[in-house]
């Protein structure tokens, strides 16, 4: 009776129209436990990679194999059984079951078809559910690492920020530095030259000296006149000039700060200087070095230029 039910189960899953090898391989793996958990085992293993490699039963569990000893062994209890009754009897009432056990089985493959079906749109309606619920913690882990690039590009902008305002400020203590020393420079100008008179003051209490009458006399050779001070003119970038004293000891770097303060040039705006005559553009390392060393005393005109 085993024999026959794993053979009928076997036949169902070929008139279903599964491959005899995955049959096998269901009726097998289930333990002939029926139809349904055989056709339940095949879709769920229908993309193993080992699907279609041949089935090798254990030894001693050949498909049916049991089934045939116990069978065999059944069968003299079965014939003396059947030895009771009428011969003919018997053989009319196996044929009627035989024709009921064909249309039974015929709607047995109908039903589990269907189920198949069923089962199938089951199965393909839970993997639609796993792959969204999938593309949904896709999503989500995308947000998460766009929110972590947002805010390390925020910090980054905010540390950016930060040091702007910090040399912002450090420029601008810069310029107030140069500007006061500018200032204290002009205030000792102006009280070393507003206190002690007028130059044409003291030269008119001096007596006059006599010019030389014959180009016989001779004196001493001239000295040559030493300028503490350097009268800069600027032409700014608009065309415009503007025009100051600076101490002979100056930086050249006070010139420029003069100008940046003192003109409409953009804040923040680089400039550099040059000589037009003969033509020479100053480098920072010229910044440092005094308005005498450069040759700048005791005039110069200088132009501004865009770096």
């Amino acid at each position: 009776m085993v024999k026959m039910a794993e053979q009928t189960t076997l036949e169902s899953l070929l008139e279903m129209g599964f491959e005899r090898n995955r049959a096998e391989k269901a009726v097998a793996k289930t333990g002939n436990q029926g139809i349904e958990q055989a056709m339940d085992w095949l879709m769920e293993h229908e993309n193993d990679p080992d699907i279609d490699e041949p089935y090798v039963p254990p030894v001693g569990n050949v498909l049916g194999g049991a089934a045939d000893g116990q069978s065999t062994a059944e069968q003299p209890t079965l014939a003396d059984t059947a030895e009771e009754g009428d011969g003919s009897n018997n053989n009319s009432e196996e044929s009627e079951n035989k024709s009921m056990s064909e249309e039974e089985r015929l709607e047995q493959v109908k039903r589990l078809e269907e189920l198949m079906r069923v089962k199938q749109a089951e199965r393909r309606e839970r993997e639609r559910e796993e792959e969204l619920e999938r593309e949904k913690q896709r999503r989500k882990q995308g947000q998460e690492l766009q929110q972590i690039r947002q805010k390390l590009q925020d910090d980054d902008m905010k540390k950016l920020a930060d040091q702007r305002r910090r040399e912002k400020m450090e420029d601008k203590l810069a310029r107030q530095r140069v500007k006061e020393k500018i200032a204290r420079d002009r205030e000792e100008r102006a009280q070393k030259f507003g206190g002690g008179g007028t130059p044409s003051a003291a030269a008119s209490s001096q007596p006059a000296q006599p010019s030389p009458s014959s180009p016989t006399s001779h004196g001493p050779p001239p000295t040559k006149k030493e300028y503490d001070e350097s009268r800069i003119q600027v032409r700014l970038l608009d065309g415009s000039t503007i025009t100051t004293a600076f101490k002979a000891q100056e930086p050249l770097a006070a010139v420029r700060v003069y100008v940046q303060m003192n003109s409409n040039t953009p804040e923040g705006q680089d400039i550099s200087l040059l000589s037009p005559y003969p033509r020479h553009e100053y480098t920072e390392l010229d910044m440092e070095k005094p308005l005498k060393e450069l040759g700048l005393v005791p005039s110069a005109v200088l132009v501004v230029t865009k770096k």
